[in-house]
């Protein structure tokens, strides 16, 4: 086992040093590696750790790839097979710690810069979806922490490196985002508003709890049965870097078949029957997409701008501000408050309870007298 020596420096301070000897097959050099700690108790920790590592077989070698480089054997690695929009979100979930630490060898960043690296996204880490410059919440901060802690323990697999300094910070804590809902009165307030719209269908599947991205890659002839009262959820149009896509569900869950009510069933016939006077209309100018939800001209709209949509047939409503999404948040409650089982509700979204009861179930205020009426009660004879 090699020896630890101990180093005085110019100015007095020690240093701990050993030489470890890698294997070599007979026709290759020898070669060896240097490690100088500053702490007797930390060169003999990796010493024993390397000496090990080295005696099974595990220990290739010291690597000396930079931590852009070590984003970039994850991002490969993890993006193998995955979708482009997690592609994506992996991407922009490293981009900060690309940004503060690529230049750094991988193997040379500990604990400490980690933590700054974490203390400096919590203060000023915003480089998109906001003033850049400004603090990232710990929900933003906590995707990033995770994924190099990942690309960290890929390393150690493939044995280039020996040490995940990430997984020794703690993680800032993450409150549960409260999401704006609307209330009964308020659905039935926009559904009023929205019946003047021409888009009052896609509006109508908004707040029963569709997706923005299943709504937009809905088809009339392969997802609408107008006659059997269906509509079947088996893609979604969605907006990834910028690029509109279409892409299937993410899981089984997602791909299900839903009944339409009659005011359902009436707005998409009136939303067929506008389109065909607008292809009438229109002549040759006209581009048949067969989309559901579609311009004046055909064509398929873009994710963005039913968003804003949404803003402006809610505002002529008069309506508080919610997203969008929170529409699906909104459908969720009101089946809950309704009595509806979590399991119903779960199918109806495409997800499972799990999923279902603690991201897109919430209580009103004015859900709270259900429960003190219930309450009410225990002393009542059965």
């Amino acid at each position: 086992m090699p020896k630890i020596r101990t180093i005085t420096l110019a100015d007095g301070r020690k240093r701990y040093r050993f030489v470890i000897e890698l294997p070599h097959g007979a026709t290759e050099k020898r070669k060896q590696e240097t490690h100088t700690f500053a702490k007797l108790s930390d060169a003999k920790a990796e010493l024993a750790r390397l000496t090990y590592q080295s005696d099974t077989g595990e220990y290739a070698g010291r690597w000396n790839g930079t931590v852009s480089d070590l984003i970039d054997r994850y991002l490969k690695h993890a993006g193998d097979g995955a979708e482009e929009n997690t592609k994506l979100s992996y991407r922009n979930a490293l981009a900060p710690a690309r940004e503060r630490l690529g230049g750094l060898r991988a193997r040379d960043v500990d604990r400490e810069h980690i933590r700054e690296f974490k203390d400096w996204m919590l203060a000023s880490g915003r480089r998109r979806g906001g003033r850049p410059g400004t603090a990232l919440s710990a929900r933003s901060v906590r995707p990033t922490m995770g994924r190099l802690s990942a690309a960290y323990e890929l390393a150690i697999i493939d044995r280039k490196l020996t040490y995940n300094p990430v997984r020794y910070v703690r993680l800032p804590r993450q409150d549960k985002p409260q999401h704006a809902t609307w209330s009964r009165t308020q659905v039935r307030a926009f559904l009023s508003g929205a019946a003047r719209d021409r888009l009052h269908a896609g509006w109508r599947m908004t707040v029963y709890g569709l997706r923005r991205g299943e709504i937009l890659g809905l088809r009339w002839e392969e997802d609408i049965d107008l006659a059997a009262m269906t509509v079947r959820i088996g893609r979604a149009r969605v907006l990834v870097d910028y690029k509109v896509i279409e892409k299937p569900p993410k899981s089984g869950r997602g791909f299900r078949t839903l009944p339409l009510d009659e005011p359902m069933t009436a707005a998409l016939r009136a939303l067929r029957e506008q389109q065909a006077a607008e292809q009438l209309a229109a002549g040759s100018a006209y581009e048949d997409s067969g989309y559901v939800i579609v311009d004046e001209l055909g064509r398929p709209v873009h994710p963005e701008w039913f968003s804003d949509e949404f803003h402006r047939v809610r505002e002529r409503a008069g309506l508080t501000r919610i997203r969008l999404y929170d529409g699906r948040h909104t459908a969720n409650s009101l089946m809950a408050a309704a009595g509806v089982p979590a399991h119903i509700r779960a199918a109806w979204c495409g997800h499972t309870e799990a999923v279902n009861e603690s991201t897109y179930t919430h209580a009103r205020p004015e859900d709270m007298a259900i429960a003190l009426a219930a309450l009410s009660k225990i002393e009542e004879e059965a």
